[in-house]
């Protein structure tokens, strides 16, 4: 940053002496002053050109002054910038004594040069302490030097942040947040790529990922480097599902900041989440008149001198284009533009470059900020297991409750998985602490429905009593909001919004004037509370709200059908869920499972039961044939390729209460083991609901072994769910073709998969086979560790995909088995080109009988020269190099950069080499053994 102080010899019309004995008089009665007119120009200029003659013939313009006059100038200059410099040194060094008052030293008036002299000396003086490495100290010197603003924006900050809302932000329970804060598990998150997949799933196979796996990342720690990493991070992209904790971080983060607990060395940090920023769309406005609208009590004239971290929360809810291909360039903070292209230069870094940026997303939007401008990503994954039970604890003040609530959450494995999102823990706790307090009559829920069901009923109840003074509700009243905000759910879940603003609501017919006391219903948020008023934005506590109010509106349209609310649906209840099973089978990205659950689980009487309380209508119950739908559903398991569509199949056939096929395979299972399914004939439903089982137990899964169950690849595909689940694959002798390699690559470029090492040996896979498995391997989310390829048909054109792949992506893979391949001299010669690239992490390459005569050998032996790499173990065995090849190997292990510690291979050529050579870097020497095969 350039400095505001700055000296000008440019010349005046007043003679040099008289301008030079003026300044003179005048700095020897300060001593620390310049204030002349040459002071105060901004520009030093030494360009003119003219020659001597030429001036003389200007009588304007005075003489060149002679080099005596310039050396009394210069000397002058130096006596005063010096004098400037100790006195500001002085001020700094007293701001830094601990007996000095916390008052910033911004509170004194300075005049305007004063000023300048002094964010000059300071900008020089920051520089010299952090290259003498003290950076704790320049920190300090400059929060200490920031304006008061600063302290009042924490104060501010720190005032709205301290306090955490359930429910409706101004109506709700509010709990200081640190009293019941639970650390979030949150993780490297690989890539900003896309995620199409519905977000229940994402948190079912997160439930099932060991977090063994990678290192968790404390969200005050955000902007950290991971280690391996040696870039700065300037722009961090948080991914993670609705509801799960993605605000709580953000929260805990700004107020540890403006408590003074953590990231003291940021001096402002702005939040401006994009629900609110949708309210300005169409405003023409600077960046700075920006922040003083969100923080009116700031005063800050120029960003450039301090460190600034912007937080954008929730991408996802982002309404404006972000057009970051065609918007026009901003680099000037004062500039006014749309605030579309205010974000998109300060997200590239254009305005603002030095500024930290933290932006928050829900994973399907996470695309549309360019990966460039990203440089890490981070999932925010919700609550492990111990901490659910943490939450608990904290959440409810009587221990023993709590633990009833933790042990009834845990009988039922789908709520326990929920209980992943904070929101559900927080839903569950307000259900079954009024219930198992209160030994109410009602059945405790065990299923998603019956739990949304009885928090409707809770919020509804607690509505009438709270608002309008009446224990009894007014079932009228009731019927028409349960349809408004049903209707207002559908819409909007049809959209894609999450959230929606006051049209939106009017439009469903709801009066926005009585939307605040839906408590926990709808949640409002008021721009009173930050301090400004921009409007109104709604949104549902959870997606899964919204999604059980939106089956809730379609259900009971059958119901209501001869009413004025809705005639949308004619058919009969039963053909209604079959035809909604189709459509959920027929969605990609599985958009409609959880809907699915939710409209089956309300077709049930008892659950009916609950809802008919809360309506006006009192006929009755639409009744389906259940046992009709329940065939349904296990002839879909039985005809459904996909294994994931099967589990939710599984998940519904729950929410019906039938468990029979689960049950037979838990009973043959705890009849004879796990290792007595080997070679049984299952029906592909018996499998799913194996895959299902397996998934859904309290075991950790670790490792999978295909001949543990049925080696054959129907099994695996019925099974695929497992395999991404658990860490290591054991998949050889099992017939696998093209079909199982292609429904692997999908395994391993998945995010949420949990393998590590995959060994498909032993099958007839071919360079096809190889080829499809490779798409999966290039992709960014491949985490694959160790990948065992042995005896799988595999020649050049294989070895040649496999290179290609592998050079995409070297972040992960340690271990690589491509033994008895005919590789031949050529694919070993593109696997030496990877081993040369200084990004590769092989450090096991085994390439035992491949084929692999002298050429190939030398390609490895003059890789491993010029890149000694991560190899430690490599195996040659059953090849022929030819004495050319061994002397090469022989002198790659003399190189003192050879990191090998451990060389197999054979020679067959002359009866004298036929010995393995074993070399071993903690003996330094070679050894042989005996020749037999490894």
């Amino acid at each position: 940053m350039t400095s505001r102080f700055r000296i000008s010899l440019k010349h005046k019309t007043k003679s040099p002496k008289s301008s030079i004995q003026k300044r003179s008089s005048q700095s020897d009665r300060s001593g620390v002053s310049l204030k002349s007119d040459q002071s105060r120009n901004p520009d030093i200029n030494f360009k003119e050109r003219k020659s001597f003659a030429e001036k003389s013939d200007n009588k304007d313009v005075p003489h060149f002054p002679s080099k005596k006059h310039k050396n009394a100038v210069f000397k002058m200059l130096k006596r005063t910038v010096i004098s400037l410099v100790k006195n500001e040194l002085k001020k700094f060094k007293k701001l830094l004594s601990p007996d000095y008052p916390q008052c910033s030293e911004r509170e004194e008036e300075d005049d305007e040069d004063q000023t300048n002299v002094r964010d000059a000396v300071l900008k020089i003086t920051l520089h010299v302490l952090r290259k003498m490495n003290q950076t704790d100290l320049a920190n300090t010197l400059q929060t200490k030097l920031t304006p008061m603003s600063h302290q009042v924006l924490k104060s501010s900050l720190r005032e709205k942040y301290n306090r955490i809302h359930e429910g409706i932000s101004m109506q709700g329970k509010t709990t200081l947040l640190h009293e019941i804060y639970t650390e979030l598990y949150i993780t490297e998150g690989g890539s900003g790529e896309v995620s199409i997949q519905h977000e229940v799933r994402q948190i079912e196979t997160t439930s099932w990922t060991p977090e063994t796996t990678e290192a968790p990342i404390k969200c005050n720690d955000i902007f950290k480097s991971l280690p391996g990493q040696n870039k700065p991070i300037r722009t961090v992209l948080t991914k993670g599902v609705a509801g799960i904790g993605k605000t709580i971080a953000v929260q805990k983060f700004i107020l540890d900041w403006a408590e003074g607990k953590d990231n003291q060395d940021v001096h402002f940090i702005f939040p401006l989440p994009f629900r609110e920023l949708n309210l300005m769309k169409e405003k023409m406005i600077s960046l700075m008149e920006l922040l003083h609208q969100f923080f009116t009590e700031l005063r800050l004239a120029n960003c450039d001198e301090y460190k600034i971290t912007f937080i954008l929360d929730g991408l996802d809810e982002c309404r404006l284009p972000l057009d970051f291909q065609n918007n026009d360039i901003l680099c000037d903070v004062t500039e006014s533009a749309s605030v579309d292209v205010l974000l998109t230069n300060l997200i590239k870094g254009n305005l603002l470059p030095s500024a930290l940026l933290w932006i928050t997303s829900r994973p399907a939007a996470a695309s549309q900020i360019p990966p460039e401008c990203v440089d890490q990503v981070t999932e925010v994954r919700g609550f492990n297991d111990p901490q659910k039970d943490e939450y608990f604890r904290k959440r409810i003040s009587d221990q023993s409750l709590a633990n009833r609530i933790i042990t009834h959450v845990k009988s039922s494995r789908s709520l326990y998985i929920m209980c992943h999102i904070p929101v559900f823990c927080w839903i569950s706790a307000t259900v079954l602490q009024r219930m198992l307090s209160e030994a109410e009559s009602a059945k405790i829920p065990k299923t998603l429905t019956q739990m949304f069901t009885h928090f409707l009923i809770y919020q509804i109840k607690l509505r009438s009593q709270k608002y309008q003074e009446n224990i009894d509700t007014d079932l009228q009243q009731t019927t028409e909001s349960i349809f408004s905000l049903g209707k207002l759910a559908f819409q909007q879940l049809e959209k894609g919004n999450l959230i929606f603003y006051e049209e939106d609501l009017r439009e469903c017919g709801i009066d926005v004037r009585e939307v605040s006391v839906y408590s926990g219903l709808c949640t409002q948020i008021f721009r009173e509370e930050f301090g400004l008023y921009l409007g109104k934005v709604y949104s549902f506590v959870h997606l899964s709200f919204q999604e059980f109010l939106a089956a809730l509106f379609k259900f009971l349209s059958l119901i209501l059908k001869p009413t004025k609310h809705f005639k949308l649906f004619s058919s009969t209840m039963t053909d209604l869920l079959k035809r909604e099973v189709d459509r959920a089978l027929e969605s990609e990205n599985g958009h409609l499972d959880l809907y699915l659950r939710f409209l089956l689980g309300l077709s049930l009487e008892s659950n009916q039961h609950l809802i008919q309380g809360l309506l006006t209508h009192t006929g009755n119950l639409c009744l389906i044939n259940k046992q009709k739908i329940i065939k349904y559903l296990k002839e879909k398991i039985k005809d459904n390729p996909s294994p994931e569509k099967s589990i939710n199949l599984f998940h519904c056939l729950n929410e019906l209460n039938d468990h029979s096929l689960v049950q037979e395979v838990q009973a043959y299972l705890k009849e004879t083991g796990p290792s007595g399914l080997s070679g049984v004939k299952l029906s592909p439903a018996q499998w799913s609901a194996l895959g299902f089982v397996l998934l859904n137990s309290e075991e950790e899964l670790d490792e999978f072994k295909l001949s543990k169950y049925d080696q054959s690849e129907e099994c695996l595909l019925r099974l695929l769910p497992v395999v991404r689940a658990s860490r290591k694959a054991e998949l050889c002798d099992s017939n696998l073709t093209e079909k199982s390699c292609s429904a692997l690559a999908s395994v391993i470029s998945s995010n949420s998969s949990s393998l590590a090492e995959l060994d498909i040996s032993n099958n007839n896979l071919q360079d096809s086979g190889v080829k499809l498995l490779c798409t999966g391997l290039k992709n960014p989310q491949c985490k694959l560790e160790a990948l065992q390829l042995s005896n799988c048909c595999i020649t050049e054109d294989g070895c040649a995909a496999l290179a290609s792949a592998l050079r995409r992506n070297l972040s992960y893979l340690r271990k690589l088995n491509l033994s008895d391949n005919t590789l031949g001299d050529p694919g070993v010669n593109l696997l030496s080109d990877l081993l040369e690239d200084p990004q590769c992490k092989l450090s096991k390459l085994y390439l035992r009988n491949c084929s692999i005569g002298e050429e190939g050998c030398a390609a490895v032996a003059s890789a491993l020269t010029s890149n000694p790499s991560n190899l430690r173990e490599l195996n040659l065995g059953m090849n022929k190099p030819e004495n050319s090849g061994v002397k090469m190997l022989s002198h790659l292990l003399e190189n003192q950069n050879c990191k090998l510690e451990k060389l197999q291979f054979y020679h067959f050529r002359t009866r004298e080499m036929v010995l393995p050579i074993q070399y071993s870097t903690a003996t330094t020497r070679a050894t042989t053994t005996p020749n037999h095969p490894m």
